[in-house]
């Protein structure tokens, strides 16, 4: 089983309108609302590709039960830790001549609550997956995701890390199965600017030698490179298409390679994972099954 990991979990309020007028009174054109946080884009990813998941992580108040019942409508299994006090944030994102955000900061953690999340993961079995993505909220501690690593540490789980900095090179010891930086973020955790492919991989394989097992590094519009756990190095160009969206297509990612990997087929899964991000971008909201598997025909054609 796949299991994610959403902290801080969002309504994502969409709004799109004409030109924007500060101080005055604007009205939108076309609303939408999605249910979001990077670990709930992972698991609604995974639930197109027909991989069931179990989304953990912390919600309160209205805000709260909409985002549990929004994901479980979506016949994605939840068990989140219920919190007492606040309510889980709204992210509004203005769509007009440019893209406007301004995210919520969310509920207070408590220690209680942490716990009752750390009770959640001794469910946890040998061969099972979890997947911690993103920002931690200032309410937890900075080392949060080594805690649940080395809780873990005694089973055979496969962990998929998809974090920026300190917090990424922190895990490296617990050797995870999967991590994912850019291109740009990789060349900040060695304080250099990455020029070429060659480059790229270059670092990418001193990620691998600090203890990742696969290390996927995606390049915007340059594609997309992957060093296997096997030292194999796999490169996929970009999909063709119009990009719309820019939120959840990295989770896209993480989850269309977790599905294409099942097998041990890294090239394979490079590819789903590259068309997997390219059809969240390509729509308002994230990827489709049937523009996965029309950008995947692109990919392999």
């Amino acid at each position: 089983m796949i299991y994610t990991v959403t902290f801080n979990p969002a309504i994502d309020y969409v709004v799109r309108t004409g030109e924007m007028v500060i101080g005055a009174t604007n009205r939108s054109n076309s609303e939408e609302i999605y249910f979001g946080g990077k670990g709930i884009n992972v698991s609604m990813v995974l639930k197109e590709l027909d991989m069931p998941s179990i989304a953990l992580g912390f919600v309160a108040g209205f805000t709260g039960v909409a985002i549990e019942k929004g994901v479980q409508e979506a016949g994605i299994e939840t068990d989140f830790v219920h919190l007492e006090n606040g309510f889980s944030r709204i992210n509004v994102k203005i769509k007009s001549s440019q893209e406007t955000e301004l995210n919520g900061q969310g509920p207070h953690i408590t220690e209680d609550a942490i716990k009752e999340l750390f009770a959640k993961l001794d469910c946890l079995q040998d061969g099972d997956t979890i997947v911690l993505a993103g920002s931690i909220p200032n309410t937890l501690p900075a080392d949060i995701y080594e805690q649940i690593l080395q809780h873990l540490s005694s089973k055979n789980i496969k962990a998929v890390v998809d974090a920026t900095g300190e917090l990424l090179l922190r895990v490296m010891k617990y050797k995870p199965f999967l991590v994912k930086p850019n291109n740009h973020e990789l060349g900040e955790l060695f304080n250099i600017t990455l020029q070429t492919n060659e480059e790229i991989a270059q670092y990418a394989r001193k990620l691998q030698e600090m203890g990742a097992r696969n290390v996927l590094v995606s390049m915007a519009g340059d594609g997309a490179l992957l060093i296997d756990e096997n030292g194999k190095e796999h490169f996929c160009d970009v999909c063709k298409g119009t990009v719309r969206n820019s939120v959840g297509a990295g989770d896209s990612m993480v989850a269309g390679f977790l599905a294409g990997s099942k097998d041990g087929d890294y090239e394979f899964a490079l590819k789903l994972g590259t068309a997997t991000g390219g059809a969240t971008a390509f729509s308002d909201g994230l990827a489709k099954r049937d523009d996965i598997d029309r950008l995947l025909e692109q990919l392999q054609s």
